[in-house]
């Protein structure tokens, strides 16, 4: 069930009821402060750019045409189901899937590669913080460690390709590169030793099949017997004479059942050949792929580069000047406005909503306020000297009674009678705690502050 909740608009009106000309001089008359903090941070923040120790970055980028864990993937059963396993059948194996880098990723962290980058780096445990003692002090880092939250070193499978993306960020400009370059050949290694592992593998097997088949083979070519299908061919005599002779008949089907056997015993020979001579085909491919073994299906796009002593990462100078500017915006303004609170002469933040901020250009409509007020007993609280030309002009109303700011009885006694009370001060030089003191007193009498009037 809904409620329907009804605001005054008088009050919504007041609540957003901004006064910017307070706002404006407010800030205006903090802007030797506000330029002060705000040119402060951004020098602070560009020297940073000069002091701080540079750190470069060293990329590079990897193809990587892999799919499967063996390189006979045209006969080898499992290679479809491994593929679509990662990446959705035979639509991961043709677009390389969505996670077709996954295991590799895991591979070129894994520590058969991290490991020989660390000990070729001499990548070793320090003191902590660079300060206290380590107890691995000297130590080879380990592979978890060196990888750490992966962040640096950094591995990213750019979307949608099978491209990997290899950084490392250093104080060191040849460390960098060195890592970088380390990774990629050792990756490279693993890879080649990976492939050769498999074509020895599947040549194996396949020598072991070919060696089988060609022994059935053999078996088969000693075993053959029967005669050949021509034999029927030189058999028209016998045909003739078997219709009157059963020892003909007899002869006839003799010649008939050799010759099916020959067939038989060609056929099974055919097809053991066949095979002998599929497994001889795979099994040279087999031998050549273990020759190509030492190259590796890891292309590099882009090569880690060598980086000169002004090719640094970070600190950024452009970067920096607009950190300084963006802390330096919150800085001034968080120094405002602890100036305007602490401060112990009047600020603009300390009035209320309305005022005259000069009195003596602005005159006129105090004297408005003045006359549209005469029935009523109105108290001028001064608490700095009004000037002489104004003096005259307010000692003409009979109704306004001018007294000096203070806190004493005096000044209870005399600003009873009122009805309505006007503060005169000046921002900068009265004092704040004297101008919150006399204004809580009226609260407290019921007093109604009806004008703040600045003195310039």
């Amino acid at each position: 069930m809904q409620q329907t909740v009804y605001i005054p608009q008088e009050e919504m009106d007041e609540e957003l009821t901004i006064d910017l000309k307070k706002i404006f001089f407010a800030l205006w008359s903090r802007r030797t402060l506000i330029a002060t903090v705000f040119l402060g941070f951004i020098i602070f923040f560009t020297a940073l750019t000069f002091i701080l120790t540079k750190k470069y970055t060293v990329t590079a980028d990897l193809y990587i045409n892999k799919t499967t864990s063996s390189n006979l993937i045209e006969f080898n059963p499992f290679a479809l189901e491994e593929v679509g396993a990662s990446g959705g059948g035979v639509a991961a194996l043709m677009s390389g899937g969505g996670n077709a880098l996954a295991n590799e990723m895991e591979l070129i962290k894994s520590p058969l590669v991290i490991d020989k980058v660390i000990r070729e780096n001499d990548l070793v445990y320090g003191k902590k913080f660079g300060i206290f003692p380590n107890k691995l002090e000297g130590e080879y880092l380990s592979a978890a460690a060196f990888i750490g939250k992966g962040k640096n070193p950094s591995f990213e499978n750019k979307k949608g390709t099978n491209v990997l993306t290899i950084e490392y960020k250093s104080k060191d400009p040849e460390l960098a590169y060195n890592v970088v370059n380390s990774i990629i050949n050792n990756y490279i290694e693993f890879y080649k030793q990976l492939n050769s592992d498999k074509s020895k593998s599947d040549q194996k097997i396949l020598e072991a099949e070919y060696n089988k088949a060609k022994q059935a083979l053999d078996k088969k070519v000693n075993t053959m017997n029967g005669l050949p299908e021509q034999a029927m061919m030189s058999t028209g005599n016998l045909t003739a004479m078997s219709a009157f002779s059963k020892p003909a008949q007899r002869a006839l089907s003799t010649i008939k059942g050799q010759v099916v056997s020959g067939e038989k015993s060609r056929i099974e020979v055919t097809e053991e050949s066949a095979k002998v001579a599929a497994l001889s085909s795979k099994l040279e491919w087999a031998r050549m792929v273990d020759k190509m073994s030492d190259s590796s299906k890891v292309l590099v796009l882009k090569e880690p580069q060598k980086l000169r002593d002004f090719e640094y990462s970070s600190p950024k100078l452009l970067i920096n000047i607009l950190l300084g500017i963006v802390f330096g915006f919150i800085a001034s303004v968080f120094a405002v406005i602890f100036a305007e609170v602490t401060d112990k002469r009047l600020t603009y933040s300390m009035l209320g909503d309305n005022i005259i901020y000069d009195l003596l250009n602005d005159f006129s409509d105090l004297k408005l306020l003045l006359l549209a007020n005469h029935d009523k007993n109105i108290s001028i609280v001064s608490f700095e000297n009004i000037p002489e030309n104004i003096m005259p002009q307010l000692q003409a109303f009979r109704n306004v009674q001018l007294i000096k700011a203070d806190i004493s009885n005096e000044f209870v006694e005399r600003i009873k009678n009122s009805d309505e009370v006007i503060m005169f001060a000046e921002v900068g030089k009265t004092n704040s705690k004297l101008y919150k003191q006399i204004k809580t007193m009226l609260l407290d009498m019921n007093k109604k502050v009806v004008q703040e009037v600045l003195l310039k």
